[in-house]
């Protein structure tokens, strides 16, 4: 007998993962398990989002992380919560964090499993303190050798091998996007009875946008190429008509719209001189498990020259150019760059 058509309006989160685990014959259940404790761990993340103000967690520690960045206490708050969270579950066998230097091993107290852990516990949380939309970012790989307890080449793998990435993001609402290779859905947490609830199945970005969120306060910076695709966009040439610009400097926020609606995030290396580019975005933390979300959704993620889930990471936190979000809208910009290429483009 086949299993009744799932209703969006009465699936829980753990409900979803258990009927896709089913149409894998070999699963043990243990991504299950994962998955349901971070999605504890950003329930208790999005509760002190909501209560900033109130519990006195806003604000920066005095601190910087291993970008040079001011750490704020929600960061911190952010980070430990995930990493409490996912310790004693018996699924990993060691993380690694956007803001920790290295690798985070596992207690030997608690048992170690199969799977990698890379996050950005709190992205976009230097807008917190002005109430803007922020969200915490995931990517989950398995260990290259089963034998091993986990090592930093565990996390050095390429985007292609992920076998979960997504995001929550908290704002007005809560919701919590994932995706496993089988499509990408997405959950709204009902505060009335804890839970994420299926309220978008089958998410599918827009063959093209007509909006693009870039920073154009670093327009001097830009390469030409890069510049002439944005004038390009402002002057209409496509279609008659400019595009819009949509620019909330949440990574999380930026990419959630244009996912729903269509559209083209850049954050392109900047260029102080000819042959110096400068990424921002971190690979394993922001580029990998988005562009895994945006693909899945038929989407396309690219550093404007190379497919970002080809790139072979070489460090915990390298940085990459992104740009992401509809198929035709990423083509069109590395079509720009073809024309106009870039010196040295980072591999």
């Amino acid at each position: 007998m086949s299993n009744p058509p799932i209703n969006p309006s009465n699936c829980t989160i753990g409900r979803h993962l258990a009927e896709q685990q089913k149409k894998i014959p070999q699963s043990t259940g243990n991504l299950t398990s994962l998955m349901g404790d971070l999605a504890t761990a950003f329930k208790i993340i999005s509760m002190a989002v909501n209560k900033a103000g109130l519990i006195e967690i806003l604000g920066v520690t005095g601190e910087k992380n291993v970008h040079g960045e001011q750490v704020k206490q929600l960061d911190i708050f952010a980070h430990d919560t995930i990493v409490r969270a996912m310790s004693h579950g018996g699924h990993l066998c060691l993380m690694a964090s956007e803001e920790s230097p290295d690798i985070i091993s596992i207690p030997n107290k608690f048992k170690k499993g199969e799977y990698v852990l890379l996050f950005d516990p709190l992205d976009g949380s230097s807008n917190i303190d002005a109430n803007v939309s922020v969200g915490s970012i995931f990517s989950i790989l398995r260990k290259k050798n089963r034998k091993s307890v986990g090592r930093l080449e565990d996390c050095l793998q390429p985007g292609t091998e992920q076998v979960a990435a997504g995001y929550a993001i908290y704002g007005s609402s809560t919701m919590l996007v994932y995706t496993t290779g089988a499509g990408v859905h997405g959950f709204t947490l009902d505060p009335g009875i804890g839970e994420f609830l299926l309220s978008h199945p089958n998410m599918k970005i827009p063959p093209h946008g007509s909006t693009y969120s870039i920073n154009e306060g670093y327009y001097n910076q830009w390469h030409k190429a890069t510049q002439a695709y944005i004038r390009f966009l402002k002057n209409g040439r496509e279609n008659n008509k400019p595009y819009s610009l949509r620019y909330i400097g949440s990574l999380v926020a930026d990419f959630h719209r244009n996912l729903l609606q269509g559209g083209i995030f850049l954050y392109p290396a900047n260029y102080q001189n000819s042959d110096s580019p400068r990424p921002k975005l971190r690979l394993l933390y922001e580029g990998n498990p988005l562009a895994f979300i945006v693909e899945q959704a038929g989407g396309r993620a690219s550093t404007g020259h190379d497919r970002i889930l080809k790139i072979q990471p070489t460090s915990l936190h390298q940085k990459v150019p992104l740009v992401i979000g509809s198929y035709d809208n990423v083509l069109a910009y590395e079509n720009f760059l073809q024309v106009t290429p870039q010196p040295n483009p980072p591999k």
